[in-house]
């Protein structure tokens, strides 16, 4: 074997991961590992420049549902555009194994209601050959990536594949039905799953409007699979829960569990709404649980929740109008053909906004903002279209309109859903700055028509470390660190996540100062010429996927090392 490098990254500034300060040197790698950060002598068979520019490893993203997406598509945009080098999908209980073929249907029911996935992008693209989750796994492992993906065994699919109807309709599991989605569990994570997940969210529901099968699952079902898991003994349990008044029952139930099984539990944080201060009982919560010696994390989000609206996108505030309907059809040129004609504005603003559910979610004109070319995730307040509509006296209808007519139709508004309740994201500071949480909750592959929050990991980046005005930063060291390592090391991959000597080299090479997201805008790439938002970012010079550059400049290569990764192997 040659010593010769293969690739050697020239004078970077390096943020290793660690969460160490910041230094200047090479990096060189030979057969995909980093061999050398030190002044590197030899010259590499290919040198990258990165003087004046942030060196840091690829970024880890935990969260993702490129469940499908990924038995279609090599390149899992958003995600890969952005700085990730490895993700986790499987996750809130929901995917597409095991499953028998009279079920096909109730999967994507599930994906669709779930995460807004088009059901006929999934009933074009899935090729679903597959049955078991170990055949899930061997499929995937047959394609490239510019990304490595793992994944976890959903709960959902397990109820389903075991109870048919009962186990969607939510029955209570048998001795028998318990025994048996156990012994699957265990298959998959044997066949190298990083975990089980479940959701116990109301809100996930299928496209029907049912609540998912695994919502309100009895202790005993659950406490059968985790028994499974502590003998198989490697894996996580990924917990989307409701607690509200139930926080009591909820997180018993889950530190229960964590006791019983052994193994580390993650759970979704967000500051919602609705309790607006139950984030902070949940970190204490979490923080007596690991006093006790439990393992449990809060997953946070680095920006709120949001969602987008749009004339081109799934949601805008005239949905629920009856004029709507006439447009609905329509691609995006016939309905500015429509649109932009007087009569039909006039029209569908003297209509009612649709039921008061709808005009909740989509009329919140104190929640919705303008995405500027440069989007603004932390507005003031004052920017709000509510707000705007009363300084000068306008219908906020009317005003939400003009907006969305911006950009030849494809203006776009903005509604953060979680982590805004005080109108800033002092919440999110808070959680970021927490040792129990990790960075996640991007949902990358998912909600493909009304968010694009997979782009969360770059903007935790820029937002936290260098642009914020509404409050204090954090250190470029330390979100360099829970953007990688910290991940990794949670989903215990032991090869990553650092820039040291021996490590896999997945790192990225970042203008720093010239880092931003691109504002959003609708592509058509999908299965079935399906539609999805997608957002990439200028800045990211270079993202190397053990050593060879996946994305240069803002485009991909030819370069596809991505893999399966099995957990436990």
């Amino acid at each position: 074997m040659s010593d010769r490098p293969d690739l050697v990254i020239r004078g970077g500034t390096i943020a290793d991961g660690t969460g160490a300060p910041m230094f200047e040197s090479d990096v060189a790698v030979i057969d995909g590992k980093i061999s050398a950060v030190d002044k590197v002598l030899a010259s590499g068979r290919e040198e990258l420049d990165a003087r004046g520019f942030l060196v840091t490893p690829g970024f880890v993203d935990v969260h993702t549902h490129y469940d499908a997406q990924a038995t279609w598509a090599s390149r899992l945009t958003p995600s890969s555009c952005n700085g990730v080098t490895t993700l986790l999908m499987g996750n809130c209980g929901v995917g597409f194994a095991p499953v028998r073929p009279e079920h096909h249907d109730m999967l994507i029911s599930l994906m669709e209601g779930v995460e807004d996935i088009p059901e006929v992008v999934m009933r074009e693209g899935l090729p679903w050959d597959w049955a078991s989750f170990p055949d899930y796994l061997d499929a995937l492992s047959r394609r490239s990536y510019d990304v490595d993906i793992g994944t976890q065994v959903p709960h959902a699919a397990l109820r389903v594949f075991v109870m048919g109807e009962r186990g969607a309709r939510r029955e209570d599991a048998t001795p028998d039905d318990c025994e048996a989605m156990a012994r699957l569990a265990a298959e998959g994570l044997r066949a190298g799953a990083f975990g089980f997940s479940t959701s116990r969210l109301l809100q996930h529901r299928t496209a029907e409007g049912e609540p998912i099968p695994s919502y309100g699952a009895a202790e005993a079902e659950l406490a059968a699979i985790v028994d499974a898991a502590r003998q198989v003994g490697h894996g996580w349990l990924q917990w989307v829960g409701d607690y509200g008044t139930q926080i009591d029952e909820e997180f018993g139930l889950l530190t229960r569990l964590a006791r019983r099984s052994g193994l580390p539990v993650t759970l979704t944080l967000l500051q919602k709404n609705s309790f607006p201060d139950q984030w902070r009982d949940l970190l204490a919560r979490i923080e007596a649980a690991n006093a006790e010696g439990l393992k449990v994390t809060g997953q946070v989000r680095g920006r709120p929740t949001s969602t987008l609206m749009g004339f081109e996108l799934s949601e805008n505030p005239f949905l629920g109008c009856p004029s709507w309907q006439e447009l609905a059809p329509l691609n995006l040129a016939g309905r500015l053909n429509i649109l932009r004609d007087p009569s039909f504005r006039a029209r569908i603003l003297s209509e009612p906004g649709g039921t008061p559910a709808q005009q909740k979610r989509l009329r919140d004109w104190d929640w919705l903002f303008q995405f500027d070319d440069v989007p603004d995730y932390e507005p003031e307040p004052e920017t709000s279209i509510g707000a705007m509509a009363r300084r000068h006296k306008k219908d906020p209808a009317g005003l939400a309109y003009d907006m969305m007519l911006q950009n030849d139709g494809k203006g776009i508004l903005y509604h953060p859903m979680t982590n805004y309740t005080n109108g800033d994201m002092s919440a999110v500071f808070e959680m970021l700055g927490h040792p129990n949480t990790l960075i996640g909750l991007g949902d990358g592959g998912a909600h493909v028509g009304i968010m694009c929050d997979a782009t969360d990991m770059a903007h935790t980046l820029t937002h936290w470390t260098r642009d914020r005005r509404r409050g204090p930063k954090r250190q470029v060291e330390d979100m360099v660190r829970r953007l990688t390592f910290a991940n990794a090391e949670a989903m215990g991959l032991r090869d990553r996540g650092l820039i040291q000597v021996g490590m896999q080299a997945d790192i990225n090479i970042i203008d720093y100062d010239g880092l931003k997201l691109r504002r959003p805008e609708v592509v058509y790439d999908l299965p079935a010429g399906g539609k999805r938002i997608l957002q990439q970012s200028d800045g990211f010079k270079a993202t190397i996927l053990k050593g060879e550059p996946v994305w240069r400049d803002g485009q991909p290569t030819d370069a596809l090392p991505g893999r399966l990764l099995r957990a436990g192997s």
